[in-house]
């Protein structure tokens, strides 16, 4: 592999001149820094980034642990981190913890400058005292419980589950239940807060499901116990998209129209929202505005901002209507 010193022979300039050109820095002659450009392009040199982070006091590497990539939207948030990560010259470590609090506290702790800068969770089952402070900046996802001085970033989930439901409500909707009410989940329980204010004020009784994980299969089957009710609901505002399409299916599976029998409202707007049948209707976080948000703080914080007191940032959303509320 080529040199910095390979490429200040061809160029006929000092090996500073070189390194200077490389690393970004304004103040080279322009006709060295041409010399440089085209030294560089014929000895096919290559930075050694792992060196240059070295010197820098970095890794190169931030760390992104959410409960399952299996889920859509904690996919679709990881591109949009490895994407924004790679604005700030940082490759993205992905961890999985299943949603379980032992894997949760010990991800957590294994954290350290020896491994990556910082980190972006998104914690569902761990509680504060599991948690002793790592020693990277780390910025929490979501809303789980943790009383813990780090930096936040997530939407208005009280306000979003009460624009969902008053959605459903301005469509004439009567007997709104709810899947998704979970005894640990924190964004759950924001949730169920939202639909519940908008059902208080309408005067109107909660019907509430459970959900203990958010897949297809938990939403179908949350769904068949509220048709089998004596009085079913006319509408369905689900905790995440895959929820409100398991319910769709066990809704058609049962002779019911989406929506002229049953609407459902999901959250998140995963991709695949948009092209069920029908399209569903949904909360839309801005995911790309929430990985970019948590990203700079993690960079903030790296970078040595450490006298700024913890960060709340809220991420706005709105409700994108489609096919499975208004036909």
């Amino acid at each position: 592999m080529a040199t910095l010193k390979d490429v200040a022979v061809l160029a006929g300039v000092s090996v500073k001149t070189v390194s200077n050109v490389v690393n970004g820095y304004a103040f080279v002659k322009p006709e060295n820094r041409r010399r440089v450009e085209n030294a560089l392009v014929a000895t096919g040199y290559r930075p050694n980034i792992g060196a240059r982070n070295l010197r820098r006091g970095r890794t190169g590497f931030i760390a992104l642990v959410v409960p399952e990539l299996s889920i859509p939207y904690f996919g679709e948030l990881a591109g949009g981190v490895i994407a924004a990560a790679a604005e700030r010259d940082w490759n993205v470590l992905i961890e999985q913890t299943q949603g379980d609090r032992d894997r949760e506290r010990e991800t957590i702790a294994a954290l350290g400058s020896h491994m990556v800068d910082g980190a972006i969770v998104s914690p569902q089952a761990v509680e504060t005292a599991d948690v002793a402070m790592p020693g990277v900046p780390v910025v929490l996802l979501g809303e789980h419980p943790l009383a813990l001085p780090l930096d936040h970033v997530g939407i208005d989930n009280v306000t979003a589950a009460y624009t969902a439901t008053r959605h459903l409500l301005d469509l004439g909707r009567r007997r709104i239940a709810v899947i998704g009410q979970h005894p640990t989940r924190g964004t759950a329980t924001q949730r169920l807060a939202g639909y519940r204010r908008a059902l208080a004020e309408a005067g109107l009784p909660e019907i509430v499901a459970s959900a203990m994980r958010y897949h297809h299969r938990d939403g179908a089957e949350a769904m068949t116990d509220l048709l089998a009710l004596p009085d079913p609901p006319d509408a369905v505002f689900c905790f995440n998209d895959m929820l409100a399409l398991g319910a769709i299916r066990a809704a058609v599976d049962r002779g019911c129209r989406v929506p002229d029998d049953i609407a459902v409202v999901g959250f998140d707007n995963t991709e695949h929202s948009a092209y069920s049948v029908p399209a569903l209707t949904t909360i839309a976080p801005d995911k790309a505005a929430l990985a970019r948000a948590a990203v700079d703080l993690v960079h903030r914080r790296a970078s040595g901002d450490t006298d700024l007191p913890p960060q709340d940032v809220q991420i706005p959303f709105a409700l994108a209507v489609r096919e499975s509320t208004t036909p």
